[in-house]
Formats: structure tokens, C-alpha cells, sequence
């Protein structure tokens, strides 16, 4: 057999698919200014890190509906960091609708600052509207545009230590809303060892993986939160 045969009968695994979310945002490219849909390349290099192909999901209507639509194009899903929950009404409804159907299909999922706190609205937990109205400091997001670093305690055995490789952890922030009341699907088990504010939480009815973190993961070429995300779904 030739070599050029030998090599086209090799086969290559297939790169698990790992749905990210894109934001609506107005910006400014070449000489246009104009309402588009966009993501730090940061999530997209970090998956792609993994050894996973990132599929970009812009908010769709249709899907917020059929959110089956698209998760039966996945093997996982990251809801990224963004604007508040509550300013841009179109992509909340669209992330909740798939946070709520992915834990129902057990598909693996991971909750990025804003994304922890939107799996958490979508069922029914609360959010505290600005941390420092509570704790009484701005550590979590001292500077606007610059990550904050600190460091996370993760109960030991959690998913969030087992991603993380660790049960103190050191992440990089940038928020100024939280989790709050703690809807029932989840458990908090990550905290601020300062003020006690929730870095983590995570599935507490049998799911497989579904995991919300305060922390920029994406943001960290240390983090294993990415990569412990695509070996699940490619376990799946």
C-alpha cells in the first residue's frame, strides 16, 4: 500500500463541539460602526486550547423557544461573562432557555460570571444587584476593564475542585453582581474566604456536570476549567 493510502485510512476522533454564547454589543471595525454580535477571543482560544471546535451562538428567538434546535449540534455549553442580567433582555431569555434544557438533557454545561448568575435566574435563584452594597468593599471588581486576583475556597470532592485541581484557588474576577438566594437545582460550593461571597456552585440533583463559577477561567492559561469541561463532553 502506498504511503498516501496508509494515511487516508487513518481516523481522526472528531473535536467535541462546545457551544458559546455571543453578546449584543455596538462596536467599531475598519471603518464600520455598527449593533453587533461579538465574544473575547479569550473563550474561543480556550476551547480551542482543549482540543474542542467552539460553535458561536448568537441570541435567536426561534431557539429561545426550541432550544433543541441548537444543543443537538453540542457536546457542551459555555454561557460567558457580559453585561448584567436584566440589560439586554433578548440574550437572557435565550441563555436561560438553554441553561434550563441542557441540565434537563445532561449536557455539559459551564456558567462564566454573568453565565453562573444566569443558570441561576433561569431557576429561580436570585441575585445580589451590587456586591458591595453587601460586603462593603470593591475588591471584586476594583477597576473596570482590569481582572481582580484573588483567591476561592472549593469544598473538597466538588466538581468545581476536581475542575479546578484544587480546593483553594486562585482566579481572576471582575464583577459587581452575585448569586443571592441559591435556586434549588444548585449548591454553593465555592466561596470568597474573605467575605464569604458565592465563587461556585453546581449541580445538586445528579447532573453530570453543570458547574457556575464567578472567575474568568477563559482569562487564565493556568485554569482547567475549560479542558475539564471538553473531557466531559467528549466522555459523553
Amino acid at each position: 500500500m502506498a504511503p498516501v493510502d496508509r494515511l487516508a485510512s487513518v481516523v481522526v476522533p472528531a473535536r467535541p463541539t462546545i457551544g458559546l454564547c455571543l453578546t449584543h454589543s455596538y462596536a467599531k471595525y475598519g471603518y464600520w460602526e455598527e449593533d453587533t454580535v461579538l465574544l473575547s477571543r479569550a473563550y474561543v482560544r480556550a476551547v480551542q486550547r482543549a482540543g474542542a471546535l467552539p460553535l458561536l451562538l448568537a441570541p435567536d428567538p426561534v431557539t429561545t423557544e426550541r432550544p433543541d434546535e441548537v444543543l443537538d449540534l453540542l457536546d457542551g455549553l459555555i454561557l460567558a461573562g457580559g453585561v448584567d442580567v436584566g440589560e439586554d433582555p433578548e440574550r437572557d431569555a435565550f441563555e436561560m432557555a438553554l441553561a434550563r434544557r441542557a441540565m434537563e438533557r445532561d449536557l455539559p454545561l459551564l456558567g462564566i460570571c454573568r453565565g453562573m448568575q444566569v443558570m441561576n435566574v433561569a431557576h429561580g435563584g436570585t441575585l445580589i444587584e451590587h456586591v458591595p452594597d453587601v460586603v462593603g468593599h470593591e475588591r471584586h471588581r476594583h477597576t473596570r476593564g482590569l481582572f481582580t486576583d484573588h483567591d476561592v475556597d472549593l469544598d473538597d470532592g466538588s466538581l468545581a475542585a476536581r475542575a479546578a485541581g484544587e480546593t483553594r484557588h486562585g482566579v481572576k474576577s471582575h464583577h459587581h453582581q452575585a448569586v443571592d438566594a441559591v435556586a434549588a437545582p444548585f449548591t454553593v460550593t465555592g466561596r470568597d474566604p474573605e467575605d464569604g461571597l458565592a465563587e461556585a456552585m453546581e449541580s445538586a440533583n445528579g447532573t453530570r456536570f453543570a458547574l457556575g463559577v464567578q472567575w474568568h477561567p477563559e482569562a487564565d492559561d493556568r485554569s482547567r476549567l475549560v479542558a475539564a469541561l471538553v473531557e466531559e463532553a467528549r466522555a459523553r
